[in-house]
Parts: C-alpha cells; structure tokens; sequence
C-alpha cells in the first residue's frame, strides 16, 4: 500500500490546526515543487491551515527521476480512468490519516493541484464520502467526465485557473472542464490567464487564496 509524505508547512499562526490543504504537484515533480506556495499565497487568507504537499505515490515512469499519481504511458480512456482511480484512493487515504492525527473533523480540508495533481484532486474530491471545502485546480483536465454524473458524492466549490497558451495541457482541457462542471451543478469559478504557459498564474493563485478564505470562514 503507497504511503504519501512529503514537505509540510504551517500553521503560519503557529497555534492549533484548524484545517488541512493538500498541494497536489504535477507529473515528473514532486512536493517540493508547491510547498513554496503556502507561505507565499495561501497562508495568509488560512493562517492555522496545515499545508501538506506529498510526494506522488509512483516513481514517474518517462524519466528516471519525479514522482506520478498514475502513469501517462498508455492514454486510452480505460488506463488513465484505472490510473486516476487508483491515485484517488491513495489520496484519499491521506486525507482522512491527516484529519484524524490533527482531531479535525471530516470536513476540515481542501484540494489543490496543479497539471496532473489537479486531475487527481478533482477526480478524488468530487467523489470522496466527506468533500472538501473546495477544491483548486490549475492546468489540469476532468478525467472520466462521463461518470461523474453517477459517481459524484457533492459539489464543492472549485476553483479552474488555466493558461491560455499552455502547450502541455491546452486550455480546451480546462474549458471543457469548466462545462462539464457547471452542466453538474457545481460551483465554479474560472481564471483564464492570457500568454500563460504550463504553469501557475499569480492571478491565479490569488484567486485561490480569496476562495480558501471563503470556504473557511467562521
């Protein structure tokens, strides 16, 4: 069974946990690639938020170093929806470690990715028992769209940030994304940055902390 770990950050109050937000990184990275972002964006709109920014659970399998939540090897419909599920579990697996070890309550915790973390943290928290406060996705895709009309559990709010020259994961990705959620029910927000490439708009992350604000509050 794949354990996660990796750096963590926080409370930046230095008082009790009230809260976790999970950084889920991108394929061939690891979590030293978003644990920057919580003192740097975040931090400041959840000051007793615990950020955990875990190391993906496979060696990446293209290159002989990074970690993957699943393998981009073989991209037929039925191997990535296996993939993804697989990665789900694992996460979701750490969410509630996480929420028990700090005596939080099942709802205490929100989601961020960014490229195929934000795949995996959609796919995973649209469908866990208990969801998260919301879930931050940027330049990343819905996975197995056509099942998330059976499989979904509840509509947290997300957040879509997504560059409009992103060469990696273009932004039709993120807007067929954006409609398939809204065509759920869920409530969305979108920030689409113009001359961004694969990456993590300033906008965007601002746009992320005003939402983990939000959720959270009282």
């Amino acid at each position: 069974m794949a354990i996660l770990e990796g750096p963590v950050w926080g409370p930046k109050s230095r008082g009790t946990v009230k809260q976790i937000v999970v950084l889920c990184h991108g394929v061939g990275a690891d979590g030293n690639d978003l644990i920057d972002i919580a003192p740097g964006f975040y931090a400041h709109a959840l000051p007793d938020a615990l950020f955990l920014s875990p190391h993906a659970p496979f060696p990446y399998d293209m290159a002989p170093f990074g970690r993957q939540w699943f393998s981009l090897a073989d991209r037929t419909p039925a191997v990535l929806d296996a993939g993804v599920r697989r990665a789900a579990d694992i996460l979701g697996r750490f969410v509630d470690e996480q929420l028990a070890q700090h005596n939080l309550p099942a709802d205490a915790y929100a989601l961020m990715g960014f490229s195929q973390g934000a795949m995996t943290a959609l796919f995973a928290g649209l469908r866990r028992p208990v969801a998260p406060r919301t879930i931050l996705a940027y330049s990343g895709a819905l996975l197995a769209p056509e099942t998330l009309a059976a499989e979904m559990t509840a509509k947290p709010p997300v957040l879509i940030a997504h560059g409009a020259a992103d060469p990696v994961v273009p932004i039709e990705r993120g807007r067929a994304a954006e409609e398939a959620l809204r065509a759920a029910g869920v409530p969305l927000e979108t920030v689409y940055t113009a001359g961004l490439q694969h990456g993590i708009s300033e906008a965007g992350l601002s746009a992320g902390a005003l939402m983990l604000q939000r959720v959270f509050a009282g």
